[in-house]
This record gives C-alpha cells, sequence and structure tokens, in this order.
C-alpha cells in the first residue's frame, strides 16, 4: 500500500513508463529486419548503416580471430558492449540509491501530510496539499520525473543493433557452436535463458520490500516466459546472445547490490546485529 496519493501516481507513472519502454523495445526489434534478408555497407536506413552494419562488421572480424567461429564473436561482442555499458548503469544505479535516501528521508514528512489532508477530499484541499507536497520536494530536491530513463534509452539502439546485426549478418546462421546450429532453435538454450532471466529477477526483487516484491511479481514471470517463448522459435544465435547478456545482466545486481547496498539490506543487517548482542548479552547474564 502507498504513502500518499501523489506518490503513488509517481510510482505509477514510473512502472508505466517502464512497460512501454519495454514495449517499444520489442517493436523496434521486430521492425528492424522488415524487409531485409541481411545486413551489409549497401543496406539503407540511418540505424542500420551506422548502427547495426559496423557490431555485424565486428562479428566477422572476430570470427576470424577465432578460427571462423560466430559463436564465439557473438559473445565476446555482447561481453564489449555490456562492458562499454557498464559505466552507464553504474550510474543510474548510484542515482537510484541516492534517490531512495531522499524518499525516505522525507518519508515522515509525506505521513504527516497525509494524515493532515486524510479526511479533507474537497477540491481545495487536494490542491493544498499537491502545493505542500510540491515544496516537499523542493525542500529536498526531489524530482518525481527523474526515473532512470535516460540509460535506458542510450542502451536501446546499441542492444537492438547487437539483435539486429546477429539476426542478419551473411554466414553466421550456417555456423555450429557446441551442440547447436546457431541458424536453427534450440530447446535447451530456450529452457537455459528461461531460468537466467528468472534467477536474474529474483535477485533483483531482494532489495525490494515485501510490498514491492508482490506489485513486481507477475512481472518477475513474465519477462522469464516471454523470453523463453521468443527462444524456443528464434535461431539460437539469439538465445546464445541473451544467455550471455542475461547472465553478465545477474552478475553486475550482484555487484551493485555490493557496491549500492539499499536501505532496507542495511536496516536488516542492524537487526541480525542487535539480534546476536541481545543473544550474548542473554548468555553472559
Amino acid at each position: 500500500m502507498e504513502k500518499i496519493k501523489g506518490f503513488t501516481g509517481f510510482k505509477k507513472n514510473g512502472r508505466l513508463i517502464g512497460i512501454v519502454a519495454a514495449v517499444l523495445a520489442v517493436l523496434l526489434l521486430s521492425g528492424c529486419g522488415t524487409g531485409m534478408s541481411e545486413i551489409n555497407a549497401q543496406t539503407p536506413g540511418f540505424f542500420n548503416h551506422y548502427v547495426v552494419f559496423p557490431l555485424s562488421y565486428l562479428l566477422v572480424h572476430i570470427a576470424g580471430w577465432f578460427g571462423g567461429s560466430f559463436g564465439m564473436a557473438v559473445i565476446i561482442l555482447t561481453l564489449a558492449v555490456r562492458l562499454l555499458l557498464l559505466p552507464l548503469m553504474m550510474r543510474q544505479a548510484r542515482s537510484q540509491q541516492a534517490m531512495k535516501r531522499v524518499m525516505n528521508s522525507m518519508q515522515p514528512e509525506l505521513d504527516e501530510l497525509k494524515r493532515k489532508y486524510e479526511k479533507k477530499k474537497d477540491r481545495d484541499s487536494q490542491q493544498k496539499m499537491q502545493q505542500e507536497m510540491m515544496a516537499l520536494y523542493k525542500k529536498h530536491n526531489f524530482n518525481p520525473l527523474n526515473i532512470g530513463c535516460l540509460p535506458l534509452l542510450i542502451q536501446l539502439p546499441i542492444l537492438s543493433g547487437m539483435y539486429t546485426a546477429i539476426r542478419f549478418t551473411p554466414d553466421l546462421a550456417a555456423h555450429s557452436f557446441g551442440w547447436f546450429q546457431l541458424g536453427k532453435p534450440d530447446p535447451i538454450l530456450a529452457v537455459l535463458v528461461a531460468c537466467i532471466y528468472l534467477l536474474q529477477s529474483k535477485v533483483s526483487q531482494m532489495s525490494m520490500t515485501p510490498e514491492q516484491r508482490k506489485q513486481f511479481a507477475i512481472m518477475g514471470y513474465l519477462s522469464p516466459i516471454m523470453m523463453a517463448v521468443f527462444s524456443f522459435s528464434a535461431p539460437a544465435a539469439m538465445p546464445l546472445y541473451w544467455t550471455v547478456s542475461g547472465t553478465f545482466l545477474l552478475l553486475q545486481t550482484l555487484l551493485f547490490r555490493k557496491l549500492y547496498p539499499s536501505d532496507t539490506a542495511e536496516k536488516s543487517t542492524d537487526v541480525k546485529l542487535n539480534d546476536a548482542k541481545s543473544k550474548v548479552k542473554t548468555v553472559k547474564g
């Protein structure tokens, strides 16, 4: 249950923007290859020429370094792109934790504001409540619209370009890697992708409160299911890409939890330490 109406709107808008961004990503990924059988220097389109083709070019040359292994090329290029985006994601993680700390510090004042106008439902009172809320935001230098969409907008073209480059790079589909052919679906990879994204979702929710976990429970299962459905029908090169990218995201999430621990985790640690101290005193007594 949310603390205050204005705050509820902010959180709902944040989730809505995330959902819209995900839908746009799917549309972009599915639309990039419309009417295109392969990517080369003559393929028309700004995105194809300046994003997709350079990535396809790198795929071919990296494969040459590994004896023509396009599977290794997909792995190496995926890791390179993720490492390139890592500083941006670290900056986003720091900003999110800073925003959470501000939200926690102003929560008592928000609760007081809610109690003040709890029984005042008329229009004038609601307008005054919104004005006081905006003043409170200004006091704490808190911007409710700053929900971290910019990193998503920056990385989306790069990751979409990776998807399209892998899908339409000539000769990639004819090669094999491990037990599967890159151009044909592989059920084992599909299950692996689903497991990785499910685990990544669970790890991401570890820093949330119990209420937040309930809110995001369905989304936590929806993403792995969607990835599995796509992977069962997609050429194996795509699940390979998603497997490497998902594993990197999982490790990245664990790293960020170490570097930028949430207040919830810190409070949980303090409670455990206090309980341990109490037990020690009880034993000594």
